[in-house]
């Protein structure tokens, strides 16, 4: 009875010390903007949760890219529309288009503003947020300019002269009006640039922990050097696109401001870059892995077009990235033709479900430094960074290439290392369109209205069209309807 009394004494005590307000615990499921910003946990789950939704959509992409730019396939027995939407798609006014009305269309770009959503979340959060030093607010606001231009960058790669929309509003069910493609590239550039000045003064650390694929670039003075990386290729990318001459020499000097090394002699300096980790559940694997992907083939023209060693034997990039001997695969029938030959090449890439996806690594910007130095007249340079590149990744002997040689035959050689160093990164199809070649890639129909069909923009989807049915101008696009055409 005495334990009893002390029991319900002290209850009462407690209840007494209640007040109402106590009983108004936040729903763990309706976080808000105004919780976090007073809520230093909230804020580093904010953070933690945009790596996660920026890591989502880099599978998505690399394999989207991949289909269009004949580097591999998702081959299923059981949904052909995964070969015969990007091969085949749909003739319109005699043209062969991708039909926005199929799911294909809508990556990326329901994802990648999914994620500016949450960015511009979080810039609001940090902006308000009392227990943050306005260096430490510097370095966040840098870490999400950075991920707003990298989203936007997978949007105008994907939908090239359509456009995108830039602007995120504050009311997400009001529609923000699409931008021409140099206006988004504009964006991007510019979006990076103030990333790298906030970061300059975020001071020596940032205030929240980085995953582990961003070791070396976890602080605002590391970080930064990827920020200067992502602006050296989004200058490149726009110089082919309308920047022109200033745009090549904005991309030279954000290249070397980077972790650029032109004297990368090794796998692991070669390699130098941030990375998505993955691991296995609950936490979100590697969706492109040979453990569990097994409809994802690789397109048997890798093989043909290797180079040889100096032995006889293939390139190394190729004997490193290709499985050979899987069960022969070829892609659906539509109306009579194949949309792919029949392959026996998987990718051993990735060969777990932890295995990490580069964001970008310094193999990738040795060569795009070659593009700039072929670009701004310095050949001799750019032919330097493909011998770098092709001894040191691929095993090959040194290009036959010489200061005489055409500046398309040096193109064509710099197009050749990237084929091979940034295999399924994400930047054969966008490579080959920002040249205007296409053309080149391995065609898989030869004959009937779909010869020859190599997609060169993803639509925007149709879903997207429809909400801005009876908008005008702008909000329909940089050249109005015809964004929303199949």
């Amino acid at each position: 009875m005495h334990k009893r009394g002390l029991t319900v004494a002290a209850m009462a005590a407690a209840l007494v010390g209640c007040q109402a307000s106590d009983l108004n615990v936040p729903s763990p499921n309706s976080a808000t903007v105004a919780g976090a910003t007073s809520d230093p946990t909230a804020l580093q789950l904010l953070f933690t949760g945009l790596f996660s939704d920026i890591r989502g959509q880099r599978a998505n992409m690399i394999l989207q890219s991949a289909v269009f730019g004949r580097e591999g396939y998702t081959i299923s027995p059981q949904d052909g529309r995964f070969v015969t939407v990007p091969l085949i798609g749909v003739v319109v006014g005699g043209v062969t288009k991708i039909d926005p009305a199929v799911g294909f269309a809508n990556n990326p770009w329901a994802g990648e503003y999914g994620v500016l959503r949450d960015l511009f979340n979080f810039k609001n959060a940090i902006s308000g947020a009392g227990t943050l030093t306005a260096a430490q607010k510097a370095g966040l606001l840098g870490i999400a300019q950075t991920f707003d231009a990298y989203m936007m960058a997978d949007l105008v790669q994907a939908h090239d002269s359509l456009g995108a929309i830039t602007e995120i509003k504050a009311d997400a069910s009001q529609l923000a009006p699409f931008v021409s493609r140099d206006s988004v590239y504009k964006f991007i550039i510019g979006s990076l640039q103030s990333a790298i000045t906030n970061l300059n003064a975020g001071g020596a650390t940032f205030p929240y922990k980085l995953p582990p694929g961003f070791a070396g670039f976890d602080t605002p003075a590391t970080f930064v050097k990827f920020a200067q990386a992502l602006l050296g290729k989004e200058e490149a990318h726009y110089a082919t696109a309308g920047g022109g001459a200033a745009a090549w020499a904005a991309a030279v000097t954000a290249l070397n401001a980077s972790f650029l090394n032109l004297s990368a002699t090794t796998r692991t300096a070669l390699d130098v870059g941030p990375f998505n980790t993955h691991g296995v559940a609950p936490d979100s694997p590697n969706s492109l892995t040979q453990a569990t992907n097994t409809n994802l083939y690789a397109h048997m023209s890798l093989q043909r077009d290797a180079q040889l060693k100096a032995n006889g034997q293939p390139d190394d990039r190729y004997t490193a990235k290709i499985r050979t001997g899987l069960p022969p695969r070829a892609g659906p029938i539509a109306g009579g033709l194949p949309t792919s030959e029949t392959t026996t090449l998987g990718f051993s890439i990735w060969p777990a479900q932890n295995s990490s996806i580069p964001i970008i690594r310094n193999e990738e910007l040795i060569l795009l430094h070659a593009e700039a130095m072929l670009a701004t007249g310095n050949k001799v340079a750019a032919i330097s960074d493909i011998n770098t590149v092709r001894v040191n990744s691929g095993g090959l002997p040194p290009t036959t290439l010489t200061a005489s040689s055409s500046d398309d035959a040096v193109l064509n050689g710099i197009l050749y290392e990237k084929r091979y160093s940034t295999l399924m990164e994400g930047n054969r199809w966008v490579d080959m369109r920002r040249y205007n070649k296409l053309d080149q890639l391995p065609l898989d129909i030869t004959s009937g209205p779909n010869k020859n069909f190599v997609a060169r923009v993803n639509p925007i989807p149709q879903a997207e069209c429809l909400v801005r049915q009876g908008q005008t101008g702008d909000f329909l696009g940089p050249n109005g309807l015809n964004n929303c055409a199949p």
